[in-house]
């Protein structure tokens, strides 16, 4: 997956965050609706994880060191995995909490400012939608045959679907949020609003938990696609190598490591072996350009051990 569309992506979520964060805050300070205050918090923790994302991307293009070999592209899986837990703790919890702490104390929505959350809801759907529109873009880009919910389940890069996710749990956030604040301004009764805002709260904490188990299998490592891994198996078998065992592990999002043991015939020379080594790396690399770091080992077929031993 090409990292400048999940840049992009979260760029244009970050935008959209900070307006629509501005505009939340306001809307509660005017009205003191919880489902407000939840949806402002949902959007400040929403910016600061599109910021965390950027902020890995950016350490992922770390040149290797001798402390650190292999580089430092899982820098992004490190922060998407923050960005779960600021998204659990920061938004779902605080919604829960909040929602707590109206239901004891409910009061409605009055005075002259009633219509601001509606207006601001309606516009942050505007906006949030559009931000939503720029992730399903660029993750259609790589997506290719896959549902969405294996696109999320199978991405090696993990921007696009955090922001997918999170956008998603926007809109979904938002509009309960004006279900609640039109139910309490139709009643006059702000259980409605503390609803809404416990339904939020949920709502992240399940988005939340989501992204965390799938960044914690991505941090585990991953092995190669099942497209990649046919690729690589049809490379080295292609002048007739056949491969004893193949593994393979995603160390960054754009960067495969390939360790696998090859067959080679036992009058082979130590040159021949070489130059079937060097032939066999050079075309997994132009089949599966990621495919960065390759160990190839060779070792006698087992027929020709057997023949020796006659």
């Amino acid at each position: 997956m090409a990292a400048s569309g999940g840049t992009k992506a979260v760029v244009a979520a970050l935008a959209a965050n900070l307006t629509i964060a501005l505009f939340k805050f306001v809307a509660y300070f005017l009205t003191l609706s919880s489902s407000m205050l939840a949806e402002a918090i949902h959007s400040v923790a929403d910016s600061g994880n599109q910021v965390l994302l950027l902020v890995g991307g950016k350490r992922a293009t770390k040149q290797a060191s001798p402390q650190h070999p292999f580089g430092y592209g899982r820098e992004r899986y490190i922060y998407s995995f923050i960005v779960a837990i600021v998204l659990f703790s920061v938004g779902g919890l605080f919604a829960l909490y909040e929602a707590y702490q109206k239901w004891q104390r409910p009061h409605g929505i009055e005075g002259e400012w009633w219509w601001v959350p509606l207006a601001v809801l309606v516009g942050a759907i505007i906006a949030e939608s559009l931000s939503f529109r720029t992730a399903i873009i660029e993750s259609n880009h790589v997506r290719g045959k896959q549902t969405w919910g294996q696109f999320i389940k199978t991405a090696k890069s993990p921007e696009l679907p955090v922001i997918l996710l999170e956008d998603l749990g926007a809109l979904l956030g938002l509009i309960i949020a004006l279900a609640g604040v039109s139910l309490t301004l139709v009643t006059g009764n702000g259980i409605f609003d503390a609803l809404g805002t416990g339904m939020i709260g949920v709502l992240l904490v399940i988005i939340a938990i989501v992204l965390a188990v799938e960044t914690k299998s991505l941090l585990l490592g991953e092995s190669a696609t099942k497209e990649n891994v046919r690729s690589i198996e049809n490379a080295i078998q292609a002048d007739g190598t056949e491969i004893i065992h193949l593994k393979t592990l995603h160390v960054g999002p754009e960067e495969l490591l390939v360790a696998a043991k090859i067959s080679v015939p036992a009058h082979a020379s130590g040159q021949q072996i070489a130059e079937a080594i060097d032939n066999a790396e050079k075309r997994i690399r132009d089949e599966v350009p990621i495919a960065r770091i390759i160990y190839l080992e060779p070792d006698i077929k087992r027929e020709d051990i057997a023949a020796q031993n006659v």
